[in-house]
Protein backbone atom coordinates (compact mmCIF):
# COMPACT_ATOMS: atom_id res chain seq x y z
CA UNK A 1 0.00 0.00 0.00
CA UNK A 2 1.21 3.77 -0.73
CA UNK A 3 -0.29 6.83 -0.97
CA UNK A 4 -0.93 8.23 -4.31
CA UNK A 5 -0.92 11.71 -5.52
CA UNK A 6 -5.19 11.86 -6.55
CA UNK A 7 -4.55 13.64 -10.23
CA UNK A 8 -2.74 10.29 -10.94
CA UNK A 9 -5.28 8.08 -10.74
CA UNK A 10 -8.09 7.86 -13.07
CA UNK A 11 -11.84 7.14 -11.51
CA UNK A 12 -14.41 8.83 -14.23
CA UNK A 13 -16.72 6.78 -11.80
CA UNK A 14 -20.68 8.32 -11.83
CA UNK A 15 -22.02 8.22 -8.56
CA UNK A 16 -25.72 8.46 -7.62
CA UNK A 17 -26.69 11.06 -4.53
CA UNK A 18 -27.44 8.38 -2.55
CA UNK A 19 -24.41 6.19 -2.96
CA UNK A 20 -22.13 9.19 -2.58
CA UNK A 21 -23.96 9.99 0.98
CA UNK A 22 -23.63 6.40 1.67
CA UNK A 23 -20.05 5.85 1.12
CA UNK A 24 -18.90 9.67 2.61
CA UNK A 25 -21.04 9.30 5.62
CA UNK A 26 -19.23 6.05 6.38
CA UNK A 27 -16.27 7.78 5.78
CA UNK A 28 -16.75 10.38 8.27
CA UNK A 29 -18.09 9.14 10.82
CA UNK A 30 -14.71 6.62 11.16
CA UNK A 31 -12.82 9.39 10.44
CA UNK A 32 -10.66 7.68 7.45
CA UNK A 33 -11.18 4.65 5.19
CA UNK A 34 -10.60 0.88 5.68
CA UNK A 35 -9.39 -0.60 2.38
CA UNK A 36 -6.84 0.30 -0.29
CA UNK A 37 -7.89 1.21 -4.23
CA UNK A 38 -6.62 -1.10 -6.68
CA UNK A 39 -4.71 0.72 -9.43
CA UNK A 40 -3.45 -0.82 -13.01
CA UNK A 41 0.06 0.13 -12.49
CA UNK A 42 0.68 0.95 -15.79
CA UNK A 43 -2.19 3.16 -16.74
CA UNK A 44 -2.94 4.83 -13.54
CA UNK A 45 -6.63 3.31 -13.95
CA UNK A 46 -8.76 1.97 -11.17
CA UNK A 47 -9.33 -1.61 -11.33
CA UNK A 48 -11.18 -1.88 -8.14
CA UNK A 49 -13.11 0.03 -5.71
CA UNK A 50 -14.08 2.66 -7.93
CA UNK A 51 -16.70 4.03 -5.97
CA UNK A 52 -14.54 4.64 -3.04
CA UNK A 53 -12.35 6.73 -5.17
CA UNK A 54 -15.16 8.49 -6.84
CA UNK A 55 -16.17 9.75 -3.84
CA UNK A 56 -12.80 10.59 -2.34
CA UNK A 57 -12.28 12.73 -5.40
CA UNK A 58 -15.47 14.44 -4.32
CA UNK A 59 -14.72 15.81 -0.74
CA UNK A 60 -11.21 16.61 -1.70
CA UNK A 61 -8.83 14.69 -0.79
CA UNK A 62 -4.81 15.19 -1.84
CA UNK A 63 -3.88 11.26 -1.65
CA UNK A 64 -5.56 8.17 -2.11
CA UNK A 65 -4.81 4.99 -0.30
CA UNK A 66 -3.44 2.74 -3.13
CA UNK A 67 -2.22 -0.99 -4.17
CA UNK A 68 -1.75 -2.97 -6.95
CA UNK A 69 -3.55 -6.19 -7.79
CA UNK A 70 -5.54 -6.79 -4.77
CA UNK A 71 -7.37 -4.13 -2.43
CA UNK A 72 -5.89 -4.14 1.77
CA UNK A 73 -7.67 -3.94 4.06
CA UNK A 74 -5.74 -1.35 6.56
CA UNK A 75 -7.24 1.81 8.17
CA UNK A 76 -5.90 4.96 6.73
CA UNK A 77 -7.02 8.64 8.73
CA UNK A 78 -8.55 11.15 6.68
CA UNK A 79 -5.79 13.43 7.86
CA UNK A 80 -3.52 11.52 6.14
CA UNK A 81 -5.12 11.62 2.92
CA UNK A 82 -4.87 15.32 3.14
CA UNK A 83 -8.33 15.64 3.55
CA UNK A 84 -8.30 19.34 4.97
CA UNK A 85 -5.10 20.29 2.30
CA UNK A 86 -7.62 22.20 -0.41
CA UNK A 87 -8.30 24.93 2.47
CA UNK A 88 -5.29 27.43 1.59
CA UNK A 89 -5.83 30.39 2.59
CA UNK A 90 -3.53 32.87 1.16
CA UNK A 91 -1.07 33.82 3.65
CA UNK A 92 -0.29 37.59 2.56
CA UNK A 93 -3.96 37.75 0.45
CA UNK A 94 -1.76 38.20 -2.91
CA UNK A 95 -4.29 36.57 -5.99
CA UNK A 96 -3.36 35.59 -9.34
CA UNK A 97 -6.75 36.35 -10.85
CA UNK A 98 -10.22 37.24 -9.18
CA UNK A 99 -11.23 33.38 -9.69
CA UNK A 100 -8.37 32.68 -7.19
CA UNK A 101 -9.49 35.39 -4.86
CA UNK A 102 -12.72 33.38 -4.18
CA UNK A 103 -11.51 30.22 -3.39
CA UNK A 104 -8.31 31.26 -1.48
CA UNK A 105 -9.74 33.77 0.74
CA UNK A 106 -11.21 31.00 2.28
CA UNK A 107 -12.64 30.24 5.11
CA UNK A 108 -14.91 32.92 5.45
CA UNK A 109 -14.16 34.62 8.52
CA UNK A 110 -16.14 32.86 12.17
CA UNK A 111 -16.52 36.10 14.14
CA UNK A 112 -17.83 35.90 18.02
CA UNK A 113 -21.13 38.13 18.35
CA UNK A 114 -19.92 39.06 21.40
CA UNK A 115 -23.07 41.93 22.34
CA UNK A 116 -25.43 39.75 19.92
CA UNK A 117 -24.91 37.31 22.39
CA UNK A 118 -27.37 35.97 24.64
CA UNK A 119 -27.66 34.73 28.32
CA UNK A 120 -24.75 32.54 28.16
CA UNK A 121 -25.62 31.40 24.54
CA UNK A 122 -22.57 32.47 22.52
CA UNK A 123 -23.67 32.85 18.53
CA UNK A 124 -20.47 33.01 16.34
CA UNK A 125 -21.32 33.78 12.77
CA UNK A 126 -19.69 32.59 10.09
CA UNK A 127 -19.67 35.58 7.44
CA UNK A 128 -20.45 34.56 4.05
CA UNK A 129 -20.45 38.03 2.48
CA UNK A 130 -16.88 38.15 2.64
CA UNK A 131 -17.14 36.13 -0.62
CA UNK A 132 -16.02 38.44 -3.63
CA UNK A 133 -18.26 38.57 -6.05
CA UNK A 134 -22.19 38.85 -4.93
CA UNK A 135 -21.33 38.83 -1.31
CA UNK A 136 -22.88 35.55 -0.40
CA UNK A 137 -22.59 32.26 0.17
CA UNK A 138 -23.79 32.02 -3.51
CA UNK A 139 -20.35 32.27 -4.72
CA UNK A 140 -19.29 29.39 -3.69
CA UNK A 141 -22.75 27.32 -5.71
CA UNK A 142 -21.88 29.90 -8.53
CA UNK A 143 -18.16 28.94 -9.22
CA UNK A 144 -18.32 24.97 -8.48
CA UNK A 145 -21.10 24.69 -11.01
CA UNK A 146 -19.82 26.47 -13.36
CA UNK A 147 -16.41 24.49 -13.31
CA UNK A 148 -18.22 21.39 -13.15
CA UNK A 149 -19.28 22.62 -16.54
CA UNK A 150 -16.26 23.87 -17.90
CA UNK A 151 -14.71 20.15 -17.05
CA UNK A 152 -17.45 18.29 -18.53
CA UNK A 153 -18.12 20.54 -21.60
CA UNK A 154 -14.87 21.68 -22.81
CA UNK A 155 -14.95 26.32 -22.38
CA UNK A 156 -15.83 26.13 -26.43
CA UNK A 157 -19.06 24.83 -25.53
CA UNK A 158 -19.80 27.35 -22.36
CA UNK A 159 -20.75 30.16 -24.58
CA UNK A 160 -24.21 30.75 -22.93
CA UNK A 161 -25.63 30.05 -19.83
CA UNK A 162 -28.95 30.89 -18.30
CA UNK A 163 -30.56 30.63 -14.78
CA UNK A 164 -33.65 31.09 -12.08
CA UNK A 165 -32.05 33.34 -9.49
CA UNK A 166 -33.04 36.05 -6.96
CA UNK A 167 -29.85 37.48 -7.44
CA UNK A 168 -26.91 35.73 -5.39
CA UNK A 169 -26.53 32.84 -7.80
CA UNK A 170 -26.93 34.69 -10.82
CA UNK A 171 -24.30 37.61 -9.98
CA UNK A 172 -21.93 34.54 -8.85
CA UNK A 173 -22.41 32.89 -12.21
CA UNK A 174 -21.88 36.38 -14.14
CA UNK A 175 -18.58 36.64 -12.54
CA UNK A 176 -17.67 33.25 -13.48
CA UNK A 177 -18.82 34.14 -16.94
CA UNK A 178 -16.60 37.34 -17.23
CA UNK A 179 -13.56 35.23 -15.83
CA UNK A 180 -14.39 33.02 -18.83
CA UNK A 181 -15.72 34.56 -21.80
CA UNK A 182 -19.73 33.36 -21.29
CA UNK A 183 -22.87 35.46 -21.30
CA UNK A 184 -25.52 35.00 -18.76
CA UNK A 185 -29.16 35.41 -18.87
CA UNK A 186 -31.11 35.38 -15.70
CA UNK A 187 -34.55 35.34 -14.97
CA UNK A 188 -35.66 36.60 -11.75
CA UNK A 189 -39.14 36.80 -10.07
CA UNK A 190 -41.33 39.35 -9.52
CA UNK A 191 -40.06 39.41 -5.88
CA UNK A 192 -36.56 40.59 -6.61
CA UNK A 193 -35.76 44.20 -5.75
CA UNK A 194 -34.54 46.99 -7.94
CA UNK A 195 -30.91 47.20 -6.67
CA UNK A 196 -30.93 43.05 -7.32
CA UNK A 197 -31.96 43.39 -11.24
CA UNK A 198 -29.36 46.91 -11.25
CA UNK A 199 -26.80 44.29 -9.93
CA UNK A 200 -27.31 41.69 -12.38
CA UNK A 201 -26.95 43.91 -15.02
CA UNK A 202 -23.77 45.58 -14.05
CA UNK A 203 -22.38 42.63 -13.95
CA UNK A 204 -23.28 42.66 -17.57
CA UNK A 205 -26.07 39.76 -17.39
CA UNK A 206 -29.29 39.59 -19.40
CA UNK A 207 -32.02 40.29 -17.36
CA UNK A 208 -36.17 39.01 -17.85
CA UNK A 209 -38.49 39.79 -14.77
CA UNK A 210 -41.06 36.88 -14.61
CA UNK A 211 -44.65 37.61 -12.78
CA UNK A 212 -43.91 34.56 -11.07
CA UNK A 213 -43.15 35.32 -7.18
CA UNK A 214 -40.33 32.40 -6.49
CA UNK A 215 -37.26 31.52 -8.23
CA UNK A 216 -37.96 27.91 -7.86
CA UNK A 217 -41.44 28.29 -9.99
CA UNK A 218 -38.64 29.52 -12.81
CA UNK A 219 -37.56 26.08 -13.25
CA UNK A 220 -39.30 24.56 -16.05
CA UNK A 221 -39.24 27.16 -18.19
CA UNK A 222 -35.28 28.34 -17.94
CA UNK A 223 -34.48 24.75 -18.48
CA UNK A 224 -37.05 24.98 -22.10
CA UNK A 225 -35.06 27.81 -22.84
CA UNK A 226 -31.95 26.12 -22.20
CA UNK A 227 -33.12 23.34 -24.93
CA UNK A 228 -34.50 25.55 -27.07
CA UNK A 229 -31.28 27.88 -28.01
CA UNK A 230 -28.44 25.39 -26.90
CA UNK A 231 -27.35 27.13 -23.31
CA UNK A 232 -26.25 25.54 -20.49
CA UNK A 233 -28.96 25.71 -17.40
CA UNK A 234 -26.43 25.19 -14.24
CA UNK A 235 -29.91 24.69 -12.57
CA UNK A 236 -28.68 25.39 -8.73
CA UNK A 237 -32.10 24.04 -6.89
CA UNK A 238 -30.80 20.44 -8.72
CA UNK A 239 -26.92 20.59 -9.52
CA UNK A 240 -25.56 18.64 -7.03
CA UNK A 241 -21.97 20.34 -7.01
CA UNK A 242 -24.11 22.85 -5.42
CA UNK A 243 -24.05 20.29 -2.34
CA UNK A 244 -20.82 18.63 -2.99
CA UNK A 245 -18.83 22.61 -2.75
CA UNK A 246 -20.28 23.10 0.86
CA UNK A 247 -19.24 19.69 1.66
CA UNK A 248 -15.75 20.12 0.78
CA UNK A 249 -14.95 23.19 1.78
CA UNK A 250 -17.85 25.23 3.71
CA UNK A 251 -18.22 22.57 6.41
CA UNK A 252 -14.62 20.98 6.17
CA UNK A 253 -13.50 24.65 6.76
CA UNK A 254 -15.94 25.69 9.86
CA UNK A 255 -14.57 22.34 11.24
CA UNK A 256 -10.96 23.65 11.26
CA UNK A 257 -12.51 26.92 12.82
CA UNK A 258 -14.14 25.53 15.74
CA UNK A 259 -10.87 23.54 16.30
CA UNK A 260 -9.12 27.03 16.52
CA UNK A 261 -12.04 28.69 18.00
CA UNK A 262 -11.44 25.81 20.85
CA UNK A 263 -15.30 24.90 20.74
CA UNK A 264 -17.46 22.32 20.23
CA UNK A 265 -20.87 23.89 19.06
CA UNK A 266 -24.24 23.42 20.53
CA UNK A 267 -25.78 23.48 17.13
CA UNK A 268 -25.56 25.19 13.75
CA UNK A 269 -27.96 27.50 12.77
CA UNK A 270 -28.92 28.33 8.60
CA UNK A 271 -31.13 29.53 6.19
CA UNK A 272 -33.10 26.51 3.38
CA UNK A 273 -33.00 28.38 0.17
CA UNK A 274 -31.48 25.74 -2.04
CA UNK A 275 -30.68 23.39 0.93
CA UNK A 276 -27.56 22.96 -0.76
CA UNK A 277 -24.80 24.98 1.80
CA UNK A 278 -27.38 23.61 5.54
CA UNK A 279 -28.16 19.73 4.05
CA UNK A 280 -24.20 19.85 3.54
CA UNK A 281 -22.84 20.98 7.41
CA UNK A 282 -25.75 19.04 8.48
CA UNK A 283 -24.69 15.71 6.71
CA UNK A 284 -20.87 16.51 7.24
CA UNK A 285 -21.15 17.89 11.05
CA UNK A 286 -24.07 14.39 12.31
CA UNK A 287 -21.93 12.29 10.90
CA UNK A 288 -18.43 13.49 12.28
CA UNK A 289 -19.83 15.22 15.51
CA UNK A 290 -23.13 13.19 16.14
CA UNK A 291 -23.81 15.55 19.40
CA UNK A 292 -24.45 18.75 17.48
CA UNK A 293 -27.77 20.00 16.58
CA UNK A 294 -29.12 21.24 13.50
CA UNK A 295 -31.74 24.50 13.33
CA UNK A 296 -32.69 24.95 9.70
CA UNK A 297 -34.59 28.67 8.84
CA UNK A 298 -37.74 29.32 6.90
CA UNK A 299 -40.22 31.88 6.16
CA UNK A 300 -43.06 31.99 8.42
CA UNK A 301 -46.17 30.81 5.88
CA UNK A 302 -47.83 33.18 3.52
CA UNK A 303 -44.81 35.74 3.62
CA UNK A 304 -41.85 36.17 2.00
CA UNK A 305 -37.99 36.88 2.75
CA UNK A 306 -35.32 36.98 -0.05
CA UNK A 307 -32.76 34.01 -0.45
CA UNK A 308 -34.55 31.50 1.71
CA UNK A 309 -38.25 30.26 1.21
CA UNK A 310 -40.51 27.20 2.90
CA UNK A 311 -39.31 23.48 2.17
CA UNK A 312 -42.71 22.60 0.78
CA UNK A 313 -41.90 24.88 -1.86
CA UNK A 314 -39.15 22.06 -3.09
CA UNK A 315 -35.74 21.57 -2.08
CA UNK A 316 -33.40 18.27 -3.13
CA UNK A 317 -31.07 17.95 -0.21
CA UNK A 318 -32.63 18.62 2.77
CA UNK A 319 -34.39 15.67 2.47
CA UNK A 320 -31.50 13.58 2.41
CA UNK A 321 -30.40 14.55 5.80
CA UNK A 322 -31.18 15.23 9.12
CA UNK A 323 -32.50 18.55 10.49
CA UNK A 324 -33.23 18.67 14.19
CA UNK A 325 -35.82 21.76 13.89
CA UNK A 326 -37.36 23.94 12.18
CA UNK A 327 -37.64 27.79 12.91
CA UNK A 328 -40.08 30.19 11.36
CA UNK A 329 -39.51 33.54 11.19
CA UNK A 330 -41.35 36.23 9.84
CA UNK A 331 -40.26 39.12 7.39
CA UNK A 332 -40.53 42.33 10.54
CA UNK A 333 -38.18 40.05 12.83
CA UNK A 334 -35.53 38.88 9.69
CA UNK A 335 -35.07 42.88 9.36
CA UNK A 336 -35.44 44.03 12.97
CA UNK A 337 -32.71 41.49 13.54
CA UNK A 338 -30.55 42.70 11.25
CA UNK A 339 -30.67 46.42 13.06
CA UNK A 340 -29.97 44.77 15.92
CA UNK A 341 -26.97 43.09 14.87
CA UNK A 342 -25.53 45.96 13.36
CA UNK A 343 -26.14 47.88 16.18
CA UNK A 344 -24.97 45.76 18.56
CA UNK A 345 -21.65 44.68 16.61
CA UNK A 346 -21.38 46.69 13.96
CA UNK A 347 -21.83 44.39 10.89
CA UNK A 348 -24.26 44.73 8.69
CA UNK A 349 -25.59 41.64 7.19
CA UNK A 350 -28.66 40.49 4.56
CA UNK A 351 -32.25 39.61 5.41
CA UNK A 352 -31.61 35.71 5.48
CA UNK A 353 -29.07 36.33 8.19
CA UNK A 354 -31.03 38.67 9.77
CA UNK A 355 -33.95 35.36 9.61
CA UNK A 356 -31.06 33.35 10.90
CA UNK A 357 -30.29 35.25 13.89
CA UNK A 358 -33.54 35.47 14.74
CA UNK A 359 -34.23 31.85 14.78
CA UNK A 360 -31.15 31.61 17.39
CA UNK A 361 -32.88 34.85 19.62
CA UNK A 362 -36.43 32.92 19.43
CA UNK A 363 -34.77 29.40 20.43
CA UNK A 364 -33.11 31.30 23.67
CA UNK A 365 -36.24 33.08 24.41
CA UNK A 366 -38.41 29.70 24.39
CA UNK A 367 -35.99 28.62 26.75
CA UNK A 368 -34.54 26.24 23.62
CA UNK A 369 -30.99 26.54 24.02
CA UNK A 370 -28.76 25.58 26.47
CA UNK A 371 -25.48 27.37 27.88
CA UNK A 372 -22.97 26.98 24.82
CA UNK A 373 -21.86 27.73 21.63
CA UNK A 374 -24.12 28.25 18.62
CA UNK A 375 -22.51 29.09 14.71
CA UNK A 376 -25.02 31.18 12.67
CA UNK A 377 -24.44 30.78 8.86
CA UNK A 378 -24.88 34.05 7.99
CA UNK A 379 -25.38 34.06 4.15
CA UNK A 380 -24.59 37.76 2.61
CA UNK A 381 -24.35 41.47 3.53
CA UNK A 382 -26.93 43.62 3.88
CA UNK A 383 -26.22 46.27 1.62
CA UNK A 384 -28.64 44.83 -1.34
CA UNK A 385 -31.51 44.93 0.83
CA UNK A 386 -31.39 49.05 1.70
CA UNK A 387 -35.10 49.52 -0.45
CA UNK A 388 -36.26 46.31 2.21
CA UNK A 389 -34.83 47.92 5.26
CA UNK A 390 -35.42 51.64 4.81
CA UNK A 391 -39.08 51.29 6.52
CA UNK A 392 -37.55 50.26 9.43
CA UNK A 393 -35.28 53.63 10.14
Amino acid sequence: MYLEDVNRVICEEELELEEFLDIVGEILRSGGVDKTIVVDSRSGEVIENKKLCAALKKIGVIRLPVSHQVSETIFIPLEHLGFFEDIKPSKYRVFMDTEELLYRNWPTPLVKLRKSSINGRVAWAKLEGFNPWSMSVKDRIGWYMFKKSLEKSGKENIRMLVEATSTNTGLAIAAMCTIYGSKLRAYIPSTVSTTGEILLKIFGADVIRSPKSLTVELIDEVEDVAKKQSAIHLNQFYNDANFEVHLRYTAKELELQIREAGIIPKAIFGGLGTSGHLSAIAFYFKNRFKEVKIYGVVPKQGTFIQGIRRIESGMKWVHKVEIDKIVEISPDEAAKAVLEIVRNDGIFVGLSSGAVYAAYKKMVENKELEEGDYILIFPDMGFKYVEQLSKYI
